[in-house]
């Protein structure tokens, strides 16, 4: 494999749809299988000896669709493939082959209880099974990976709008994106130094305010305050001036009190922050260092 496929399947992608929700999954593969089935009559296909056409479509669909549920389900308790949010093409692409693959096995053995078992035990049968399954399965599920595929554009222009409202200027430096992690491990946060105002700790919780394309957005993720600190500790002028707040000092406007302790307020923001007694010596040199 070449660099560039590599780098191609390994893109992050958004999961699919059916992937997400297994029982929804299911319940739309079925439906899709069954209508299909009824319209087409595909790969001659016919009625068991005491069962009409229809009703032989409906066993078999919605059998299937369990086996797809409980695939979909042991799927997700796999480690590669249990964490949506960091999907990729490649995983993707495996996990549409898995399902489609146990739909193929679900359609043979569910044979056996229609047909006599005698005339399914042969390659030729196998194979066609795993053949009516990828013709009509892959329908529904690469539906959902193709209305995805927008993300990858919306992703470029997210970027080149973000990278320029971070920036200012193409003679200004390139930021690097700031990634914190959360708690519940499968929760991330991503946003660049100049985009951060400060963040406030609220219980389990802590609570970013963040100035995106000039508006100021919340964003909270499930952490403790220090432990957010310990992952801002490489940017120098983000500073903890208070035991639940930590401030961009690139964004402070002005600050009134004495030695006692300040009360600051930000750009784009009338929120007052507490700067504590024991951080004003800290505040000021570090204030005068990197305020704008």
């Amino acid at each position: 494999m070449n660099n560039g496929t590599h780098k191609w399947l390994n893109i992050k992608y958004p999961q699919n749809y059916i992937i997400r929700n297994p029982f929804q999954g299911a319940l739309i593969i079925a439906l899709f299988i069954f209508g299909f089935a009824i319209l087409y009559k595909p790969l001659n296909t016919h009625a068991a000896r005491t069962l009409s056409y229809a009703s032989t479509m409906a066993f078999y669909c919605f059998l299937s669709g369990i086996f797809i549920f409980l695939s979909v389900k042991i799927l997700k308790t796999v480690k590669y493939l249990s964490n949506s949010k960091d999907w990729t093409i490649f995983k993707e692409l495996l996990s549409v082959f898995i399902v489609l693959f146990v739909l193929g096995i679900a359609i043979y053995l569910l044979g056996f209880l229609i047909e006599p078992s005698a005339k399914r035990w042969n390659i030729s049968t196998f194979l066609n099974s795993f053949k009516g399954a990828f013709l009509t399965g892959i329908f529904p599920l690469t539906f959902f990976t193709a209305i995805n595929y927008r993300f990858l554009f919306w992703q470029s222009v997210k970027y080149n709008e973000e990278n320029n409202a971070t920036t200012g200027s193409e003679n200004q430096p390139h930021e690097n994106l700031i990634q914190i992690s959360s708690q519940l491990k499968k929760e991330e946060l991503n946003f660049y130094p100049s985009q951060f105002m400060y963040a406030e700790s609220d219980g389990n919780y802590v609570v970013f305010y963040l100035n995106k394309n000039n508006l100021v957005k919340k964003e909270i993720i499930r952490n403790s305050i220090n432990n957010i600190e310990q992952q801002l500790s490489e940017i120098p002028y983000f500073l903890r001036t208070h035991r639940a707040f930590i401030v961009n000092l690139k964004k402070v406007r002005n600050k009134q009190g004495n030695t006692l302790g300040y009360h600051i307020k930000l750009s784009d923001s009338e929120f007052k922050i507490p700067v504590s007694r024991k951080n004003t010596e800290i505040f000021n040199k570090l204030l005068a260092q990197y305020h704008i």
